[in-house]
């Protein structure tokens, strides 16, 4: 199957992105560092995979021309079957020991929420992104930590949704504004630029506050309003920047960069996989009786080369990686942001 080289390089850039996430993610669960040090990579990676998540989703549904009406409902049963596939993984995956805070069943209620709001026009979905920014930190602050010994739905509420490591209300403007990034044409250079100008200004705007107002939060997974708007921000820019680089456009060095990034691009076409297999070998090492939290710099190296070699060959010559195969074939769907080259 043939498809265009504008789509395919849109593909590519989404690809590569999701790949640095990734390796965001090694990084922030294997590298060592003194005790309470923060790095680039964490809590920002996993924003970049929310926001990207977003971005897949509004291509799978049409991207910068929503779905009609009567072609929708294969989509959403789709991503329905996704949210299910996603949540009971990740709930596997974090009974496992690994030391790591899974995200994929968290992933998957951000998907159901996602569901209604899919095919609404951009302005609004700002408008409701702007209302789970300011209002799902406040409404965390107004709970409070429920115990465990609360009732079940009350727990299970508080945990996914306002309490939680990746609490799902605080995290859903990442994935409406990844929805709006999907709806705004990624083709067009003006959209790229304005993806690096918009997301630049934000980073700017949270993080500053924080000097400016030494009260403001912005640490990693802190929640704040300032945290989502500086690490969105940064995500927004990201992307931008990889479109616009990678973009037929710039020819030459478009075309060079895209051969050099391959394969950080085929990890990140299978994405599901690569971290699964991530958060299986963590649960092996600290099994093995390594320390928890931070394994160190070889454990990293090599999980790296092993993924770079492994993603690449397999991208090569089989294409979908295997549990986006399994996706695939439950949902009898393209996989959202995944391209298919012939």
């Amino acid at each position: 199957m043939q498809i265009r080289s504008d789509t395919r390089n849109r593909i590519v850039a989404i690809d590569v992105a999701r790949g640095l996430a990734i390796i965001g993610m090694f990084v922030a669960h294997a590298i060592p560092r003194e005790s309470g040090a923060e790095l680039l990579v964490d809590g920002r990676s996993s924003i970049l995979f929310a926001t990207l998540a977003g971005v897949s989703l509004g291509i799978m549904t049409g991207s910068a021309h929503p779905l009609a009406r009567g072609q929708r409902s294969d989509r959403v049963v789709g991503i329905l079957v996704r949210a299910l596939f996603l949540f009971l993984l990740g709930v596997v995956l974090a009974i496992l020991h690994s030391g790591v805070a899974v995200i994929l069943h968290f992933y998957a209620l951000m998907f159901l929420l996602l569901i209604p709001l899919l095919f609404l026009r951009r302005w609004l979905l700002g408008l409701i992104g702007i209302a789970f920014l300011i209002g799902a930190p406040v409404l965390g602050a107004a709970q409070g930590d429920v115990d465990a010994d609360a009732p079940p739905v009350a727990y299970f509420i508080d945990y996914f949704f306002l309490n939680g490591t990746y609490p799902v209300l605080i995290w859903m403007p990442f994935l409406l504004a990844g929805l709006i990034i999907a709806r705004s044409d990624l083709r067009r250079p003006k959209t790229q630029v304005a993806l690096v100008g918009v997301g630049g200004s934000a980073a700017f705007a949270g993080y500053g506050a924080a000097v400016v107002f030494p009260g403001v939060i912005v640490e990693a997974h802190s929640g704040s309003i300032a945290e989502v708007i500086g690490s969105g921000g940064l995500a927004i820019a990201l992307i931008g920047g990889l479109l616009w680089l990678t973009s037929v456009e710039r020819r030459f060095p478009g075309r060079a960069l895209r051969g050099i990034l391959w394969p950080v691009g085929a990890t990140g076409s299978m994405a599901l996989t690569v971290y699964t297999l991530q958060i299986l070998a963590l649960a092996i090492v600290v099994a093995g009786g390594r320390e928890i939290d931070y394994p160190g710099w070889p454990l990293l190296l090599w999980m790296l080369l092993l993924t770079f070699i492994v993603a690449g060959l397999w991208r090569f010559f089989v294409g979908k990686g295997p549990l986006e195969r399994l996706l695939a074939a439950l949902t009898r769907t393209p996989l959202p942001g995944q391209s298919r080259f012939s």
